[in-house]
């Protein structure tokens, strides 16, 4: 299906029906993502304040075959918020729907706008005394409504779920404009087809969320959290597996951390603290969130015995203060941003069979080094198999003087994971990135099946073309 571009007799169309101020002149912020692998474009760029603007806009777009391009925080990792290639688009932002439109603190649920800031929706759960869990590191800018058209994971996946198990209910602009209002508070739906799911990790492609009512929990009542140094990815299962019999759901999280993210963290931010004057090779960062009447130190000082007496554990910090709490994720969550700095020939979001995770790891530094001489920061969510595995240039050499390298690094790690019944995509998305990974690897039977789908509501080829699927 031919498209065509949002040019000024289209948005001449557009200024007849909308105010003035829904426009705004596309900035570059608009047209670039973290990685920097794509440079996107834009015709227009619409700042919607509402729902009914939204669908007025999606629909003169279905009307007149223009490509539309939902815009959230700009944080996703796979190319999925920018369009390098195709007719300029009309970008939608939705950073001015940014109300927390109701809490529910009886029910466990608030409601909010797409646009809204993911933290300021955890700030907003604290304020009625409840917690909304999906926490990432990009949760001070990523909006919400990115959050579920990527089915975000983050750092509490373990015991929450993604960001799916988090959403009851949606508001949505469909690819034809109609809105579709399903913006339920039920825990119990059994009318037909879940839309909620479909649209739920869709990357845009099949609409555009504009509100979503979300899952709230009681606060836990004291927490604790520690690092604790293993001696190998096999230790930290074992650890895992005690810490689950100690304390079971009360794990919030457990991420394995790498001696290469650290060093990076010391060579491009050395103002970080870390917990131990000598870098360990692996060790692994615990979190649980305990009722009231439990305390979560003493738990894992427990913890630490017991793996101290089965050989899992060679040292650890427990943090005994919120500074020293705060002080250790700190070291988790700047490993992203060290890896940034560095700059990676190339970074794999990749899942696989918990208990195959040695094994992954192990031969994953085997197929690379096929390749060539590259160093490899390997950490993520040990409790729920997401790994990132990213490799990073030799020390003096730069992630450009592998370029050509990039594609064989890739194929051998993602030929391994699909290998071991893994995933290429765990927690980041397919985008324009990974197009064609889903299809060397997908199953063709769900391929067909998504292009269907794509079809049946989006016939015209409108909502975000070239991701997920081929445009």
């Amino acid at each position: 299906m031919v498209l065509n571009p949002a040019d000024d007799n289209f948005a001449s169309k557009l200024h007849g029906l909308l105010p003035q101020d829904v426009f705004r002149p596309v900035e570059a912020r608009y047209l670039e993502e973290p990685r920097g692998r794509y440079a996107g474009q834009a015709g227009i760029l619409a700042v919607p304040r509402n729902v009914d603007e939204v669908a007025t806009l999606v629909r003169a777009a279905a009307e007149a075959r223009v490509p539309v391009l939902p815009y959230g925080g700009g944080t996703g990792l796979v190319g999925g918020q920018v369009m390098p290639e195709g007719p300029a688009p009309l970008v939608i932002s939705m950073e001015r729907m940014n109300a927390i439109r109701s809490v529910h603190p009886i029910e466990n649920v608030l409601v909010a706008d797409a646009g809204v800031v993911l933290a300021d929706i955890q700030s907003a759960a604290r304020e009625a005394n409840r917690l909304f869990p999906l926490s990432l590191a990009a949760e001070g800018s990523c909006r919400i409504g990115g959050n579920l058209s990527t089915n975000a994971g983050g750092v509490n996946v373990l015991r929450y779920g993604n960001a799916r198990e988090l959403c009851l209910g949606l508001e949505a602009v469909l690819p034809n404009g109609t809105v579709w209002h399903g913006l339920s508070r039920l825990r119990k739906d059994n009318t037909g087809y879940d839309l909620r799911d479909l649209l739920i990790g869709a990357e845009g492609t099949l609409g555009i969320i504009t509100a979503a009512a979300l899952k709230l929990f009681p606060v836990p009542a004291d927490v604790g959290t520690a690092v604790f140094v293993v001696p190998s990815p096999e230790a930290a299962l074992k650890l895992l597996a005690l810490v689950r019999e100690q304390v079971g759901e009360g794990v919030s999280a457990f991420e394995l951390i790498h001696g290469q993210g650290l060093d990076f963290l010391a060579e491009v931010l050395p103002d970080v603290r870390q917990p131990f004057a000598d870098r360990p090779e692996w060790c692994v960062l615990i979190e649980l969130g305990l009722p009231a009447g439990l305390k979560p130190v003493e738990a894992l000082e427990t913890l630490y015995e017991g793996a101290d007496a089965a050989g899992l554990v060679l040292d650890g910090v427990i943090a005994q203060s919120e500074a020293q709490r705060n002080e250790l994720w700190s070291v988790r969550e700047h490993i992203p941003e060290a890896n940034r700095r560095i700059g990676s020939v190339s970074s794999h979001d990749v899942s696989v069979p918990i208990s195959a995770i040695p094994e992954f790891i192990r031969r994953g530094a085997e197929v690379v080094s096929a390749v060539g001489p590259f160093r490899i920061n390997c950490f993520g969510h040990l409790g729920d198999g997401n790994l990132h595995f990213n490799v990073f240039p030799m020390a003096g050499r730069s992630r450009d003087a592998h370029e050509n390298q990039r594609e064989a690094v890739k194929r051998s790690v993602h030929d391994l994971v699909h290998e071991m019944g893994g995933s290429v995509s765990a927690e980041h998305g397919i985008g324009r990135m990974k197009v064609a990974d889903l299809e060397r690897y997908g199953d063709p039977a769900r391929l067909e099946a998504m292009r269907a789908i794509k079809q049946a509501l989006d016939p015209a080829g409108i909502m975000n073309p070239g991701a997920v699927l081929r445009a």
